[in-house]
């Protein structure tokens, strides 16, 4: 293994760039902003680019060789460019953060909050081509295995979490960038062992360098272990879950909205279908049979939005009758009352009929995690079929507003028709908050033009709407 290995021009190299200098902070610095752009965007060719610049990889290559050749000074000076290097990126992420307007848990985010034991692996196999590669001269490809451990992301996901005071996402990440930083320099370390490097010590101190490789790598398998079972065991929840409740229902059901709460106990699961026959006993025998396929107690409700077929004799006696009671409102418009009720999940006598303003109107039940363009899809769903006749469906008051966080600058427009749409239904004005003046000013304008009335609210924090005052309320 040592054949046409240079020991002496290996280790010039790897003192050279592991230490600290000012081309390295300034690359800390560069790769840092990059990576909080590309995690807040996101975009994963930003975070590529970041990850290309790779200035924590040999600092931690660096500590390897220490470790293989028992040189303390080496060891030191790769410590420290690893330790003030990751300060900084922290440090800059955290100062950052607070000044975006963004501060919303993108996916790239996500995804290195929660490290598992196939993240072990992955640092272990990136870093014996890593150290392979810098041993047989090619240390260009260093770079390109930078990218598949990502060490800069997860310690700018950790200045992210510490400064919007989440310790799920600063500790998931901070794991996530140990696991990779004592993998790396602890697998490097075994190959320049192996490649020659540290000749000159002992089978006891070799001994002591695989135990220590071991022990490290035992103790990181540990959160990373249970952390791949929780990923496992939540697949097989929702598997289990989507199953039973098409198992329970027509083939031509269709299922919506579903909400698993894996930390409660009993597991809480809310869903909505769109199903041709309502179920009242459905739950209850869902509960069964999830109990029984995952061993422990499951607290499921599904609400069941039941598609247009054929009217019972009883419901359309309701519906002859329904609103203003004045008899039977003719075919198409009895039609219309029952198309409009079943999709709000509503009694057809609750439904409200103007007929000078030609309006059906009726409040939807709340459908938990359907959001504001879900209840404006219903109401699509729910047009009238009698000519001239107008569908209104108003969303339940603890339906969340669409979010309007900007992405390059630029907020999502259906965000804003479905806001201004829910605030039309509802009477009520908008309060647009957080962000910078100028974004408060520019979303109260864009839902002026979309006929909702909205209020400049208080600054302070990411850029949001609220419910303001009544409509009637503002006029007078």
């Amino acid at each position: 293994m040592t054949d046409g290995v240079d020991h002496d021009a290996t280790l010039r190299q790897v003192v050279e760039d592991s230490g600290w200098s000012g081309r390295y902070a300034f690359l800390i610095v560069i790769s840092a902003m990059l990576s909080l752009l590309g995690l807040l965007m996101p975009s994963v060719a930003v975070l590529i680019g970041a990850m290309l610049l790779s200035p924590l990889m040999m600092p931690i290559i660096g500590l390897g060789f220490g470790i293989a050749t028992l040189d303390f000074a080496e060891m030191r000076r790769s410590a420290f460019a690893l330790g003030a290097g990751s300060v900084i990126a922290v440090v800059l992420s955290i100062v950052l953060v607070r000044l975006s307007p963004i501060q919303t848990i993108t996916t790239e985010i996500a995804g290195r909050t929660h490290p598992t034991l196939f993240d072990l692996l992955v640092a272990l196999l990136s870093a014996v081509a890593g150290a392979y590669a810098l041993i047989r001269g090619r240390g260009g490809a260093v770079v390109g295995v930078a990218i598949a451990i990502a060490l800069m992301p997860p310690l700018v996901v950790v200045g992210f979490g510490l400064a919007t005071g989440n310790a799920t996402v600063w500790g998931g990440a901070l794991l996530l960038f140990v696991t990779n930083a004592v993998t790396i320099a602890l697998t490097a370390a075994l190959v320049a062992r192996v490649h020659g490097f540290g000749s000159h010590l002992s089978p006891h101190h070799t001994g002591l360098q695989l135990t220590m490789f071991l022990a490290a790598l035992g103790l990181l398998s540990v959160p990373l272990g249970a952390g791949l079972r929780q990923i496992a065991f939540e697949s097989l929840v929702q598997r289990q879950v989507r199953d039973t409740i098409r198992e329970r229902f027509p083939d031509s059901a269709r299922l919506g909205q579903l909400d698993i709460d894996y930390s409660a106990r009993p597991i809480r699961v809310r869903a909505m279908i769109l199903t041709p026959t309502v179920d009242p006993t459905a739950d209850g025998h869902l509960a069964d049979d999830l109990r029984a396929r995952l061993v422990q107690p499951v607290d499921i409700h599904v609400d069941q939005l039941r598609t247009a077929q054929e009217v019972g004799a009883a419901e359309a006696a309701q519906i002859a009758h329904a609103a203003d009671g004045d008899g039977a409102y003719g075919d198409g418009l009895n039609a219309a009352v029952a198309r409009l009720a079943q999709v709000a999940g509503a009694a057809p006598d609750v439904v409200s009929v103007d007929r000078a303003t030609r309006t059906l109107t009726v409040a939807a039940a709340p459908l938990p995690g359907l959001s504001m363009a879900g209840y404006r899809m219903l109401e699509q769903r729910a047009t009238a079929p009698e000519p001239g006749w107008t569908a209104h469906l108003v969303p339940p008051a603890d339906a969340p507003l669409p979010a309007i966080v900007p992405v390059d600058g630029v907020i999502d427009p259906a965000a804003l028709d479905a806001a201004a749409w829910a605030a039309q239904r509802r009477g009520l004005a908008l309060s647009v908050r957080g962000g910078t003046a100028r974004q408060r000013q520019a979303v109260a304008a864009a839902l002026a033009e979309n006929a909702a009335r909205a209020d400049e609210g208080d600054a302070g924090g990411p850029l949001r709407l609220a419910w303001g005052q009544p409509q009637e309320d503002r006029q007078r």
